[in-house]
């Protein structure tokens, strides 16, 4: 599989230092940041963007990309590739601006991305560690075929509280 893909809803593709204005405005929610790591910023800036777009296209293969929806990058999805005994799986997370929830896009950016892992990475697993609080995140991931494979009882900490973490997998 190589880059972009599309579906009727969306495209994923390598991210362009244009798309910098969009993903800060669409990235810049206090409620997609609860539902990340710490490493994604809120406030979420335009030299935020910019920075990651940067630091993103400097890699090969990509393992981040972008979401696009009507010609804009709404969101991002990304594959964090595990090393050592561990090199054959690879984290997924991923999120999309607030304006886009509800209408399937997740959905087919995270089957695509789980495709690409499998086809063009070579992967055996690729896994997903939500919050028990994201249902929605949670039923993206039942969607695509995840499996839960358990929970992760006070294994993170985000916005000061203690959280618990489903752990999902997929199989190549």
């Amino acid at each position: 599989m190589s880059l972009p893909v599309r579906t009727p809803k969306c495209i994923v593709r390598t991210f362009q230092l244009e798309d910098a204005p969009s993903i800060a405005r669409n990235g810049n929610n206090r409620t997609i940041w609860r539902n990340l790591r710490d490493r994604f910023p809120h406030p979420y800036t335009e030299d935020d963007a910019v920075g990651y777009i940067r630091f993103i296209l400097a890699k090969s293969p990509y393992h981040s990309l972008a979401i696009e929806v009507d010609g804009e990058a709404v969101g991002g999805l990304s594959l964090r590739q595990g090393q050592d005994i561990e090199r054959l799986t690879a984290e997924i997370g991923y999120w999309i601006g607030e304006p886009y929830w509800g209408r399937g896009i997740m959905t087919d950016a995270v089957g695509l991305l789980t495709d690409y892992a499998f086809s063009a990475l070579a992967l055996e697993r690729v896994f997903a560690v939500p919050f028990t609080s994201n249902v929605a995140s949670c039923r993206v991931l039942e969607k695509v075929g995840y499996v839960c494979e358990g929970l992760m009882r006070r294994s993170a900490i985000k916005d000061g509280q203690i959280q618990d973490q489903y752990l999902y997998a997929k199989l190549r």
